[in-house]
């Protein structure tokens, strides 16, 4: 179901629109939970893109993502990488909110 809504969107928004970038992001967590860590980082990293693009590097739904790939980089033991990934999310936070 997330990989079709995904070519819908992609096919009627366009491939850097934001609703493909949350789309993406489904997917990514659906794969995550099914433990597919590499294609999920691929998804969760190509939805970050598109937000930095509309929205700019400080924006909330950024740090979204952002806090969504260190969550995946944290259930996979990979606390090293999650780390400024949380510290970047958070700096936005504080800009934003």
């Amino acid at each position: 179901l997330h990989e079709r809504a995904l070519r819908i969107r992609q096919e009627k928004l366009g491939p850097n629109h934001s609703d493909v970038a949350e789309s993406l992001k489904n997917l990514a967590g659906l794969l995550q939970d099914q433990a597919k860590y590499d294609e999920a980082k691929t998804y969760y990293e190509r939805a970050i893109q598109i937000w930095e693009k509309v929205y700019g590097h400080d924006h909330f739904q950024v740090a979204n993502g952002l806090g969504k790939l260190a969550d995946l980089f944290q259930d996979q033991g990979k606390y090293n990488q999650a780390k400024p990934l949380y510290e970047r999310a958070v700096e936005i936070g504080e800009k934003t909110l």
